[in-house]
This record gives structure tokens, C-alpha cells and sequence, in this order.
């Protein structure tokens, strides 16, 4: 056994004292973990503008006061503006926060702080990690990321939106598409072809592009819950100086692969609910009286399972990623499962409720399931589609032979969305 690292505080001593600053910031979770509010169980927020500012401002005092505690992206390197902690305290530290209320927080918090804060710390210059990323790492400033393309979704290496260089400015034209929380961002993490000349993954840069500069147009994509958290995002001759440029000219590819890895372990991982849980159905066959069907007890108990399988592995993916290090294809594991789950959690709600789940009988804890029903397929796309992972799985962990692709880049060397 290795001796400890001295520079490293002692987990224990250090878990108590988080423990106590939680202690101070918030209230202790209330038990059971169980609702079946509408705005609980859905997969993907569904609210009008003004309740999501106020969540919003909810959710950025807490992560405030995490990031001037020194308990915010402790295992991103000091020399990055991270704690420069291990695995082992992020985990203990996500342990002890799940036994207090932490505010509900959202996709674009989310982005902020775990993907593009993360990505301007590890790519940024100096400067730019003092005037950006401890901004975006705080949430002083919120972020999106503008990645996807209505013809480059999965496939990033076909990104068609253009930069060229205009002197000590970038002129940017093209179309971005399901952005998470545009509508509220300040900065926009943005994938653009600079050199067309090239193998498509070299030709890519990365620019953190004002979402409120001219030329920047966002708009609502309307899903089929009612909400509308996505947006399309169109770009017309949007000027970015120089200094927004994140990484070197043509090292947008190496951006997007380390930014979209810290997207699945954020989608597969973490404290944020996510639409219903399997508390929630447990709860919903013991109000109809199903909880004697022997049917019923076998997918509770599947799904049971599952919800466990899945926190084990979180939690085993989150103690083996070394300190500071980026998040390897096991996080598309995590991801793979999470979207399975809830699409399962989902199904097993419905099949409880038979035609209760069709229209609003004014019946409890009934209609309010369409929410997660609605928006679990969507979590299969988001953060790279599950056919993708289930390929870097195959490729870059089972080590089996690459998919033929002739005309595409090989899943082998794809980030996903």
C-alpha cells in the first residue's frame, strides 16, 4: 500500500469538516425521498421563465457559497483553480451532501459548472481562467454549450457552423441545435470549423462566443411535454475576438472529447434528480393497491435492483477517476445507465396505471407521471445517444473491433453529443 500523499488532507478529518459547513448552508434532506409533483418527476424542467430564474437564483446561492467554501471542482488541479483534492473526497463529499436539501438545480447549472467551467480551466489560458472559468465555476456567469448541429449531432467531426479569422477577430456563421438553457446564458462554449483543408477532428476550434453579442439569435424548440428548455441557436456573422478562442486553432476536437466525457459522467452521475425515482413508484403501487400483485412485486424489485446497480457504479467510476484526471469511456457506462433507468422507471409507472396514465382524471399522483414519461426518451439523445455509448463502450473498453464506417470519423475516436 502506497503511503498517503502529505499534501493531501486526511479524508476523514476533511469529510467531518464538509460535513459541519453543510451544516451551516443547508437543512437536512426530508424523508422518504418520494414526490409525485409534476415539476419533481420531470425528466427535463418545464417551466415558464420567471419560475426558472428563481430556480435559478436558488441554485447559484448555493453553488456560491460551495465555491467560496472550497468545495467546488475539488478534484480539478490548483494550478487549474481547482481544490486539487482526490476522487476519494469528491465522493465523500457527494456523500455527505446527499443527506442534506440541496437545492434543485438545472441542465444549464449543470453545464456551467461541470463542462464548460471545466473545459476553460483545463484548455484556458491564464487569463482566461481568472476572468472566465472561476466565473463560470462560481456561476457568476452561466454557460451553454453549443455543440450539436441539426446535421452534426453524434457525429461532431461534421460540424458545419464556420469561423474564419478576420485579423484579431473570429467571424462566425452556422446554426447550433438542443441547447440546453440558451435563454438564460451569458457565454456559449462553441465548436466551429476554421480549416476546411484538413481531416475533419484537426479543422475544429473551440470559442466561448457572448450568447447577447449581434448576430446571435436563440430560439425555443416546443417539446412534446409543453416545455421548452431546448433551443436553437442561429449565428450571422457573429464577431468574437481572438482572446475568446478556448485552446489552440484546430484543438477543437481534444475540447469537445474531454467536455463531452465530463457530460456523461455528469449525466450518468451525481446528486440532481432526474425525473421519477424508484421511491416514487414504490409510493404509486402502494396508493393503488399493487403492492400484493406478484407481477408487480418482480418489477419493483427489478427496478429495485437497477436504481442500485446504477449508484454502485457511479460511485465505484467517481472512486477510481484519479484526482484532476478527465473522465474515461467508463463514464459512458454510467450514462447508458441512467438513460435505461429512467426509460424503465417510466414504463413500470405506466404499467401500474394502465389508462390512468392517458388523460387527467383528477386522480392523485397519476396524471403527474406523463412529465418523466415524455422526456425520458429524450434523455437517450442528450449527452451522446445510447447507440453511441454502447459503441465506445464496445471499442474503447470491451476492445472489440471498430464498426466499419467508411464515411464517417470511427466511433473509436467519436465524443458523442
Amino acid at each position: 500500500m502506497s503511503p498517503p500523499d502529505p499534501e493531501q488532507p486526511d479524508t476523514g478529518v476533511w469529510r467531518a469538516a464538509a460535513r459541519q459547513w453543510l451544516a451551516t448552508v443547508l437543512e437536512p434532506r426530508r424523508m422518504p425521498e418520494s414526490t409525485t409533483q409534476a415539476a419533481a418527476l420531470a425528466v427535463f424542467h418545464n417551466l415558464p421563465d420567471d419560475e426558472e430564474r428563481l430556480l435559478l437564483q436558488h441554485c447559484r446561492a448555493y453553488q456560491r457559497a460551495r465555491f467560496d467554501a472550497g468545495y467546488q471542482a475539488l478534484t480539478l488541479p490548483r494550478d487549474k483553480g481547482g481544490a486539487g483534492l482526490t476522487a476519494a473526497h469528491a465522493a465523500a463529499f457527494a456523500e455527505e451532501e446527499s443527506a442534506f436539501e440541496v437545492p434543485a438545480s438545472t441542465e444549464l447549472i449543470s453545464v456551467t459548472v461541470r463542462l464548460v467551467g471545466m473545459a476553460v480551466s483545463l484548455f484556458g489560458t491564464g487569463e482566461q481562467r481568472d476572468t472566465y472559468a472561476r466565473s463560470f465555476l462560481r456561476t457568476d456567469l452561466l454557460a451553454c454549450q453549443l455543440f450539436s448541429e441539426p446535421g452534426a449531432g453524434s457525429d461532431l467531426a461534421a460540424v458545419r457552423t464556420r469561423a474564419r479569422q478576420d485579423g484579431d477577430e473570429w467571424v462566425i456563421d452556422g446554426q447550433k441545435v438542443w441547447t440546453s438553457g440558451a435563454q438564460f446564458a451569458d457565454y456559449g462554449l462553441l465548436l466551429a470549423r476554421t480549416d476546411p483543408h484538413v481531416v475533419k477532428q484537426a479543422g475544429i476550434t473551440a470559442f466561448l462566443v457572448p450568447v447577447d453579442a449581434p448576430g446571435v439569435e436563440v430560439r425555443p424548440i416546443r417539446q412534446m411535454s409543453g416545455g421548452a428548455s431546448f433551443n436553437e441557436v442561429f449565428l450571422d456573422g457573429v464577431r468574437v475576438p481572438d482572446a475568446l478562442r478556448i485552446g489552440r486553432p484546430g484543438q477543437g476536437w481534444e475540447v469537445a472529447t474531454a467536455t463531452l466525457a465530463f457530460e456523461r459522467t455528469a449525466s450518468g452521475g451525481g446528486n440532481r434528480r432526474k425525473g421519477g425515482t424508484f421511491a416514487d413508484v414504490l409510493a404509486l403501487a402502494r396508493s393503488l393497491g399493487r403492492t400484493q400483485d406478484p407481477l408487480v412485486r418482480q418489477q419493483l424489485a427489478d427496478l429495485y435492483v437497477r436504481s442500485e446497480l446504477r449508484a454502485a457504479t457511479v460511485d465505484r467510476v467517481a472512486r477510481a477517476s484519479a484526482a484532476g484526471g478527465r473522465p474515461g469511456p467508463e463514464a459512458s457506462l454510467t450514462k447508458l445507465m441512467a438513460s435505461d433507468l429512467l426509460s424503465r422507471t417510466g414504463q413500470t409507472a405506466a404499467d401500474l396505471m394502465g389508462a390512468r396514465i392517458g388523460a387527467d382524471t383528477g386522480e392523485p399522483d397519476t396524471f403527474a407521471w406523463t412529465q418523466h414519461l415524455l422526456g425520458a426518451p429524450g434523455y437517450r439523445l442528450a449527452g451522446g445517444t445510447d447507440q453511441i455509448q454502447r459503441n465506445l463502450i464496445g471499442e474503447r473498453v470491451l476492445k472489440l473491433p471498430a464498426e466499419p464506417r467508411t464515411d464517417r470519423v470511427p466511433f473509436s475516436e467519436l465524443p458523442g453529443e
